[in-house]
């Protein structure tokens, strides 16, 4: 038998994962707001301080908060005013077509519209489910503050998704081991200490009320007459307790080794161990109230993380950068190793994660689709789409509410919601409802879906919304006689948001962007035998070409001053995305791009930009044969490319996690490592210099 061997196998012998992944382990050893850590399965997520619990929620509620969430936890405030969504709407006829075109828009002036627009905001909004901490107490009698925890070392296992928490009180020693189930949203801790027998330490649950404000980070105990929390059974290993709030309920069910629950207040519980024993397990399970959980505490937990962290980190891709010379290989391998772990925790469901994951709301927890390609690109290019298909249940759930809101726009398809509830619940927004660069990715995801594999099936299951897609975006472009070409545009905000609806044409990103999509949607009719679709073909063909000034692409047609002013040389520079996160198209010249690209690498104004764009400029310098300067963009010393100890992708005060940076720091990893089409060099994001000694294996090429 022969047995033949790629050039890759020999330059890439098999790699030692668990080794990589547990060299950038997290270890704590001191109080940090901004170093919190995770566990969870994807669809459910809790946040720890250095007890391993969320013992001190007020006090880490300006870092990254101790969140409790999940991906059904949702609720909304009563509407006593008979709001009406129509109440947000505002005709537009852009193009002077003759179209009533309706857009749900933020209302400035005081009256119904303003409020409709603030109630619809805010509403639905994602719940913070619980705190689940440990109440501590000194010799004295007095519960523990933050500053009472001494001697401090946690450590999250990454490749199994344990964290271990040791601390001392009054130099007693106690350790607290905490996993999350991995097929319900349970959390299981497990708890050794002398303090136990002591009756020094009790488990508290505190219920608090959901805020209505773009964040909710889980600490709001006010409003305590307006929800109610009650224990509805309970015995000495469990108990159930159900939370009712206006527009919703759940219960969180408890198992223990030996503890009694009582009620200290409205919304806050105590479950206190009975036994002398210095060890206690619980479990705690939020969840609908028709379910019913079985019984299970650390053990099971652990074994649960264990295996499918075990599976995680053995599938799909994987890089060694050990032996690189270049000081950034360490920290660039930290990133990556870490970005898998906090996208896995916290952007497995059914639907595109929140920006802020799982952890704590932003924009009321509602995804924003334009960041799907940033949260889910990267898990088909690491060899795991599966992970990927997940999240694309969304668009057959809101398919009919994106119908309603092309329709109610006068154009025929799909309009794909920008922020929504998981179930399509459109958010007024001066912004959202003008973006268009979220309606091509989903041709994007599912033409990577087909790519792992080529397999016919995935043809068949997204053909209905690939032609959907691509028919409003065929329709969306409006006809100039006078040039006898489609332009995209007016009535459009581009990715750079700082370019108004109303005075926006053809900017280059999303006309390039276009173009590849409606062509790789006519590839599926072929794929599928079936006839091209002559209106897509015709806008192909006389799709606006992209605007050039001097050499440069512009930021839009309708900017020919895009370089000459500081205004609009911030926000995202998406014009890099016009190659890098788009393929280089026909319409594209490289000579254009590489002055473009000098121009925004000198002129940007970097500080006013977002995690993802340092990403989206290192795979534009890869496609221009610029490995340095790729390498250069994903170090780029600038505030919100910062990544925290835990990983996370910190922007400001506000948004201090930010998980679109995670997501595009491993898709232009891979980009990076496996290349692209018609690439022919090995890693051509990487130099050629000898300072980067690179094991890989498994990636895709991106398209």
């Amino acid at each position: 038998m022969v047995v033949f061997l790629s050039l890759q196998s020999f330059q890439n012998p098999k790699i030692n994962r668990k080794k990589i992944v547990q060299r950038h382990n997290v270890i704590n050893t001191e109080v940090d707001i901004l170093s919190s850590l995770t566990v969870g399965n994807g669809t459910f997520a809790y946040t720890v301080d250095v007890t391993g619990m969320q013992s001190f929620p007020e006090f880490y509620r300006p870092g990254v908060s101790l969140g409790t969430q999940s991906e059904w936890g949702w609720d909304s405030f009563p509407n006593p005013n008979n709001y009406k969504f129509e109440e947000t709407l505002k005709a537009y006829d852009f193009n002077n077509e003759g179209r009533n075109a309706l857009y749900s828009i933020q209302h400035k002036e005081e009256g119904r519209p303003k409020e409709a627009t603030e109630y619809f905001r805010a509403n639905p909004h994602r719940l913070q489910l619980g705190n689940v901490g440990l109440e501590l107490y000194l010799k004295n009698g007095k519960k523990a503050e933050i500053t009472d925890i001494k001697n401090i070392e946690q450590t999250l296992d990454v490749w199994t998704g344990l964290i271990t928490s040791q601390f001392t009180i009054d130099n007693i020693p106690v350790k607290v081991y905490t996993a999350s189930y991995q097929q319900s949203d349970r959390v299981g801790v497990k708890i050794e200490s002398a303090l136990l027998a002591q009756k020094r330490i009790k488990v508290y649950i505190r219920y608090p009320y959901p805020t209505g404000r773009f964040l909710d980070e889980g600490t709001n105990y006010t409003n305590e007459e307006q929800h109610s929390s009650n224990i509805i059974a309970q015995n000495n290993t469990s108990a159930v307790i159900k939370h009712t709030l206006q527009g919703s309920e759940y219960n969180t069910t408890l198992h223990f080794t030996n503890a009694q629950v009582s009620k200290s207040n409205a919304h806050y519980f105590v479950v206190e161990p009975i036994s002398s024993k210095q060890n206690f397990e619980i479990s705690f399970a939020f969840h609908s109230t028709q379910k019913r959980i079985t019984k299970g505490l650390f053990t099971e937990a652990k074994k649960e993380s264990e295996i499918a962290w075990t599976k995680f980190w053995n599938s799909g891709a994987a890089v060694d950068f050990e032996g690189s010379t270049d000081s950034r290989a360490k920290e660039l391998e930290r990133r990556i190793v870490l970005s898998q772990y906090l996208t896995r925790v916290q952007c497995l469901g059914n639907n595109p994660p929140q920006e802020t994951g799982l952890t704590f709301n932003s924009w009321y927890g509602k995804p924003h689709t334009e960041m799907h390609w940033w949260h889910g690109v990267h898990f088909a290019l690491w060899g795991r789409p599966e992970l990927l298909e997940h999240t694309l249940e969304y668009y057959f759930r809101t398919f009919n509410k994106a119908k309603q809101l092309a329709q109610r726009q006068g154009y025929k398809g799909v309009r794909w919601i920008k922020m929504s509830s998981n179930e399509g619940d459109e958010s007024p927004s001066s912004v959202a409802a003008f973006l268009i660069w979220q309606q091509p990715h989903l041709i994007y995801l599912t033409e990577l879906l087909y790519r792992h594999n080529q397999d016919v099936k995935v043809l068949h299951k997204y053909k209905n919304l690939i032609h959907e897609t691509a028919e409003f975006m065929a329709h969306f472009t409006s006809y100039n006689k006078e040039k006898d070409l489609y332009d995209l545009g007016f009535g459009l905000i581009p990715a750079q948001e700082v370019f108004p609806a109303a005075q926006t044409k053809n900017p280059p990103y999303e006309v390039a962007y276009w173009d590849w999509a409606l062509r790789t949607a006519q590839q599926w009719k072929e794929r599928l035998g079936e006839k091209r679709q002559p209106k897509w073909d015709e806008v192909i063909n006389k799709l606006a070409p992209l605007p050039v000034k001097d050499g440069v692409y512009l930021s839009t047609e309708t900017a020919p001053d895009s370089y000459s002013f500081d205004k609009w040389m911030t926000d995202h520079p998406s014009v890099l995305g016009t190659l890098g996160m788009v393929p280089a198209s026909s319409k594209l010249d490289k000579g254009i791009m590489r002055n473009t690209f000098d121009v925004v690498w000198k002129r940007w104004s970097w500080p006013d930009t977002w995690g993802w764009d340092f990403p989206m400029t290192a795979m534009n310098a890869a496609r221009l044969g610029l490995s340095n300067k790729a390498l250069d963009a994903l170090f780029m010393d600038i505030r919100t490319n910062t990544y925290l100890k835990n990983g996370h992708n910190y922007q400001d005060d506000r948004l201090r996690i930010y998980l679109p940076g995670n997501g595009g720091i491993l898709t232009a990893v891979a980009m990076m490592l496996e290349g692209w089409d018609n690439s022919d060099s090995d890693s051509p994001g990487f130099p050629k210099d000898g300072t980067w000694k690179i094991k890989k294996e498994g990636f895709k090429k991106m398209p």
